[in-house]
């Protein structure tokens, strides 16, 4: 049962402290300085918007063939109903009291905005709950159905939607001016409304009263634009904030260039996001936060300052779209045959654009089909296998056109197997046929940045798909705020697919959001031939505990024969205590044998043989401790298997366990 954790200030600002270089404690120093003197300054006026300075449409005209699930997600909202995070279809009414927190009901104080703090969920509840409705997602919704349908009500609703939030949440104050992050999508989302309901022309417009609702909105437009310019993460450690907020405050410059600062928001965000996206991702596509969903996450802002780059006829430079392009490579290299994608890392389940509410279908998938229309890829596009409804509300039928004849070109779906500065590998065997065996390990670093706040303690650990179904996988983030036990779990050692000496995590956790002592992995070995898949890495995590360990690994796939052969040794001075994890799709079925397990997924059976001499243990929804979960999204598990094998192990001894499919 979910309870409210308890909170320590003292402990949790020391650990921060720890993890921050000394130009972000005066970074943020600075910040807290001007947050300090801007809460005793007036507001301020709005310059005159100048409507002569026409702003630029980045979004296609015309309207897709199909609705998808655009009007049921927007008379869910007519009627009330937000779907929230894990918790569905949540009654917040139409239009929501914008600043109570649908996870605990809690009324949030009007105090000032900058200086808010939502560190202890006892208090505010969990702040995703609450920023969630406010990104304004659902307004895209909205404005997509009048467009299908041209019924007034849903171009209504989007004018007493804004109105009601302009009175809720006046600038600057309360919890929804706390974020420039939250500022920036929440530009991506109106920017996206205000072209599909006609910008400065639309009908919401026509009346007094519409007149009045434009100006009031364009004054909160110039207000988050900013609001986000003079508070921008520049040193953050989690710094996928700066790009979604220079994101939004490109978008903002382009759609709305009314106001002589539109310029200086247009450049800042160029020159920033033009820095960030080399600085974040590596040359081989890897997301430096070494998260899944954060790939995706960063990607989507990324694309839509693109796209509102080509809207103005200065697209972003070739050096960017590079990166944009080897991101997307990397989420085809991870992604199995059925359109599975391995879970590293935190998901916060949070998206950019509301386009994807109506859309439904595979998000990766989406990347996918998007990337390869953007780029002329047609590797990607035969690993997307065809144009989701979202990609057609971003680029138009001219461009989606284009999609089949990338698919008659002969190209390899999965293009890399190694990123090494990632430090993820795919190791496999009839990649993408219906006869796969795919193997994507993570030898790579905790995560980006000092605290490397959404990384998991999981080298070394490894997901394994056979004929597009999953069998190992990584578990999941279970959630951010919730009760400690699953925080500290699912991003501990002992949740993934990997070695645990003692049960120590492999890093050192100061909070929910930061790790204060972290491991470095390096890479041994890597070859491949036409039989033979090898990989062969090691961390020092564990160099902290007596008889300073350090944990090898090794994965030799017999590309052949479907088989797969792990070694885990552990060098040092004395024997450990260790522990092999074993995490299975909750669709798996798992039966003790005389030699180990026998693994099925539908028609797909995997036989593992353990190592001898250990205790073997079967844990499916289990408490205490953590195992037998898997949470597919925030604040959701469901029971899985986990099988652990536990023995004490001789230095240079090792733990052998073999793989097959039978």
């Amino acid at each position: 049962m979910k309870t409210t954790p308890t909170f320590n200030h003292v402990e949790w600002y020391w650990n921060r402290l720890r993890c921050m270089s000394v130009s972000e404690m005066i970074d943020r120093a600075g910040r807290r300085a001007s947050h300090a003197m801007a809460r005793r300054r007036s507001p301020g006026s709005v310059p005159h918007a100048r409507f002569e300075l026409a702003g630029v449409r980045w979004l296609p005209r015309e309207i897709p063939d199909t609705p998808g699930q655009v009007l049921v997600r927007a008379n869910e909202v007519l009627a009330g109903h937000w779907r929230i995070l894990g918790r569905g279809a949540i009654p917040l009414g139409f239009p929501p009291r914008w600043n109570r927190n649908p996870d605990n009901g809690a009324l949030l104080p009007m105090s000032y905005g900058r200086t808010m703090s939502f560190l202890d969920p006892a208090e505010s509840g969990d702040i995703k709950y609450l920023w969630e409705p406010n990104r304004h997602l659902e307004l895209v919704c909205l404005a997509q159905a009048w467009q299908i349908t041209n019924d007034a009500r849903y171009l209504d609703a989007i004018g007493t939607a804004l109105d009601s939030w302009f009175v809720q949440c006046p600038y600057p104050l309360g919890p929804n001016w706390s974020s420039p992050l939250e500022a920036g999508i929440r530009l991506v989302n109106w920017a996206t409304v205000w072209q599909l309901i006609g910008g400065l022309q639309s009908p919401l417009f026509a009346h007094p009263v519409g007149k009045v609702l434009r100006t009031d909105w364009l004054n909160s437009i110039w207000r988050h634009a900013e609001f986000i310019r003079s508070d921008l993460s520049r040193r953050a450690s989690a710094n996928n904030h700066l790009i979604g907020e220079l994101a939004g405050l490109y978008v903002a410059g382009a759609t709305w260039p009314f106001w002589e600062e539109a310029k200086q928001w247009r450049r800042i965000a160029r020159e920033g996001l033009e820095e960030e996206v080399a600085a974040q991702n590596g040359e081989d596509g890897v997301n430096l936060e070494q998260a899944t969903a954060y790939q995706h996450f960063v990607w989507d802002f990324l694309l839509i300052a693109e796209l509102a780059a080509r809207g103005t006829g200065k697209p972003f430079s070739e050096t960017y779209r590079r990166r944009l392009e080897a991101m997307a490579e990397y989420v085809a290299a991870i992604m199995d045959n059925g359109g599975n994608v391995p879970m590293f890392g935190d998901a916060g389940d949070g998206r950019v654009s509301g386009l994807a509410l109506g859309a439904g279908g595979c998000p990766f998938q989406s990347q996918l089909a998007t990337a390869a229309l953007l780029f002329g890829n047609p590797s990607l596009a035969r690993k997307a296998g065809m144009v989701d409804l979202r990609t057609r509300w971003l680029l138009g039928s001219e461009a989606c056109a284009q999609f089949d004849a990338l698919l008659l070109q002969a190209a390899p779906a999965t293009i890399r197997k190694d990123f090494p500065e990632g430090g993820v590998f795919v190791l496999g065997a009839n990649l993408d046929t219906p006869d796969e065996f795919r193997l994507v390990a993570d030898a790579g670093p905790l995560g980006l940045g000092g605290s490397a706040a959404h990384g998991h303690a999981d080298a070394l650990s490894f997901t394994l798909s056979v004929a597009g179904r999953e069998f190992l996988v990584d578990p999941g983030t279970g959630t951010y705020h919730g009760p400690q036990a699953w925080r500290d779990g699912f991003r501990g050692t002992a949740m993934h697919n990997t070695l645990c000496i003692d049960g120590q995590d492999q890093a050192i956790s100061g909070g929910r959001f930061m790790w204060v002592r972290k491991y470095r992995s390096t890479v041994i070995e890597r070859s491949t031939n036409r039989v033979l898949d090898k990989l062969v890495a090691e961390h020092d995590g564990y160099r902290r505990l007596p008889g300073k360990p350090i944990h090898r690994r090794s994965w030799e796939l017999d590309k052949l024969g479907d088989a797969l052969v792990v070694r885990d040794e552990i060098s040092g001075n004395r024997a450990q205590p260790v522990s092999l994890n074993w995490h299975f799709s909750e669709e798996c079925s798992v039966t003790c044998t005389p030699e180990g397990l026998l693994v099925a997924n539908g028609p797909v059976n995997l036989e593992i043989i353990l190592p001898p001499n250990g205790e073997v243990s079967l844990l499916r929804g289990s408490d205490t401790p953590l195992a037998g979960w898997v949470s597919r999204g925030y604040d959701r598990l469901v029971p899985s298997t986990t099988v652990v094998w536990r023995g004490n192990v001789e230095p240079g001894q090792e733990l052998e366990t073999r793989l097959r499919r039978v």
